[in-house]
């Protein structure tokens, strides 16, 4: 396939590797995880920069286990893939099933029958952990919660993970449903590419029902929204078996990271934990952000589209990172637009690439997308535009 390629040197701030395109497993010697008392309650953590993914701390970080309402990370990505698309609308009325009404556990009490908003029932789900709201809106995006459930592990192997599968959209004990810190963590990178997310799941307290007679109140399960200065998000998880576990999102000024931690004895233990871990990353590391997601990278122009000139944005946010007091280095980006590109196009497609580069070394690669659906030229279009370039040559 034909590419067109874009190069730009710049000079930023930057010593510390980035990230590898997906995830760095390698832990840099001057913070490797036996120097640093970290996450001694948890059976399981991992701290990562989120634009890089650069892995700054690590412990068991592949081992399987019940992630409890962690699930939820999964159940609330396609919740905003949906809402992205424009399959789902946040003023849409929902009317709840018996079923989804049925679910024990963490639930804002919906009744069968009852109608609510996609806006408030995401509030149930991001807020209040509601074991119903995440079901109501999974039968309604794939039909039933099985089907969505599939969904749930079709996108699992789409972002290549290999030690999670989901049973339910909840979290609820069940069997063979695992996962690890890692996988999650991805999972949250991912989540938080729908950067309005954390417009939920940082509200310490709301309503449903506002002003009615079974007004229900809506306290965040994740108290560190309140406790922790720039923690807006994502999810807490409890059951007997899971113990307590977080998964958890800070940002100060242009650096967000994610912390997950699973299997700690007690709530005070588990925000304590994550506490530290985010303690950490803010001290010894800095971002420069180099790209907000869906800045114009580049245009491209396709003939054969309706309209033929195409903006080419970054798919999410794009930074590099490096220790605190590091000198700087010279870096190189290089666009990758594809040249032949098959229509229509769905909003979110990828276009080509953004290739990060310090000397040759490869430091990370995010996708470029299209930032709105492309048709096809109609037949009058095109029979125009061919005409106008023919023009050129008279």
């Amino acid at each position: 396939m034909k590419k067109f390629v874009l190069i730009v040197s710049f000079i930023y701030l930057m010593t510390f590797a980035i990230a590898a395109p997906v995830f760095a497993e390698e832990e840099n010697n001057d913070n490797s995880n036996e120097s640093l008392d970290l996450a001694s309650d948890a059976e399981s953590a991992i701290l990562i920069e989120r634009d890089t993914g650069k892995l700054i701390f690590d412990k068991n970080a592949h081992e399987k286990l019940p992630p409890a309402s962690m699930t939820k990370v999964m159940t609330l990505l396609l919740i905003m893939e949906a809402l992205d698309q424009g399959d789902l609308e946040l003023d849409e009325v929902i009317q709840i099933s018996e079923y989804a009404a049925s679910m024990g556990g963490s639930q804002v009490f919906l009744e069968a029958g009852e109608e609510m908003s996609v806006e408030d029932l995401l509030k149930g789900v991001a807020i209040a952990s509601g074991n119903d709201a995440s079901v109501a809106l999974a039968e309604r995006i794939a039909g039933s919660e099985e089907a969505f459930v599939q969904k749930m592990n079709d996108k699992v192997e789409t972002l290549e993970l290999e030690n999670t599968k989901f049973q339910n959209t909840t979290g609820l004990p069940a069997d063979d449903h695992y996962s690890t810190s890692y996988d999650m963590a991805i999972i949250a990178k991912e989540l938080l590419k729908y950067e309005t997310i954390t417009d939920y799941t940082s509200v310490y307290e709301d309503y449903l029902r506002e002003g009615e007679e079974d007004e229900f109140w809506l306290v965040n399960t994740n108290r560190l929204v309140r406790f922790y200065s720039g923690v807006d998000g994502l999810k807490t998880g409890f059951t007997n078996e899971a113990k307590y576990c977080l998964t958890a999102t800070a940002q100060k000024d242009d650096m967000r990271v994610v912390a997950v931690v699973m299997g700690v004895e007690t709530p005070k233990e588990r925000n304590a934990t994550v506490s530290e871990m985010l303690d950490y990353a803010f001290n010894h590391f800095d971002t420069k952000k180099l790209f907000d997601k869906d800045e114009i990278i580049t245009t491209m122009q396709l003939l054969k589209a309706e309209n033929k000139d195409i903006d080419v944005v970054a798919s999410q946010s794009i930074s590099t990172i490096h220790a605190k007091g590091e000198s700087t280095e010279n870096l190189q980006t290089i666009v990758n637009v594809e040249e032949d590109v098959t229509l229509p196009l769905k909003k979110g497609d990828q276009v080509g690439t953004l290739i990060v580069e310090n000397e040759n070394d490869t430091l990370s690669e995010t996708p470029l997308v299209v930032d709105r659906g492309i048709e096809k030229a109609s037949y009058f279009t095109f029979i125009k535009r061919s005409m106008q370039e023919m023009a050129k040559y008279r």
